[in-house]
């Protein structure tokens, strides 16, 4: 598994990113390759931005106990999967809008370093070690980049 914090494994990361056009088909699934970017963007939305409501009471209990460990685990996710509903993008979006937030994202957390995800609420999780940070990160990143090919 690649490290959001390691610079040589986020330009390896980027350089997959980079490989995707507008009209890169996904292997399976029905997200179109600017959505599939966005869907991505979520997960740091959730990290850098007041955007999505965080799960409470029952909620949140149920995804720190059911959900946490197969999201911070090393298995990997499996293809056609139900996604939580913040992560559904309804809407059209820019492929180069998608593309270039997401790059942001992904150098914005590889300047923080692991030491500031060390420890972190998530937003649906509690705390996490940046190992777990990582291992979230990562493995999404590398689910739907496989999905659409690159």
């Amino acid at each position: 598994m690649k490290n959001v914090f390691n610079q040589e494994d986020v330009t390896s990361i980027i350089q997959r990113i980079e490989q995707l056009t507008p009209n890169t088909q996904p292997a399976w699934g029905k997200m179109s390759v600017e959505k599939m970017l966005a869907h991505c963007n979520v997960t740091y939305e959730m990290v850098y931005e007041d955007k999505h409501p965080k799960p409470k009471g029952i909620t949140k209990f149920i995804l720190k106990l059911f959900v946490k460990k197969y999201v911070v685990g090393e298995k990997p996710f499996r293809r056609n999967e139900q996604t939580a509903p913040q992560f559904i993008i309804a809407d059209e979006r820019k492929f180069e809008v998608e593309k270039k937030r997401l790059i942001d994202y992904i150098n914005k957390t590889l300047a923080l370093g692991a030491s500031a995800f060390e420890g972190k609420e998530s937003h649906s999780f509690g705390a996490l070690s940046s190992a777990e940070w990582n291992v979230m990160f990562s493995k999404h990143l590398d689910h739907h980049l496989t999905q659409f090919g690159v």
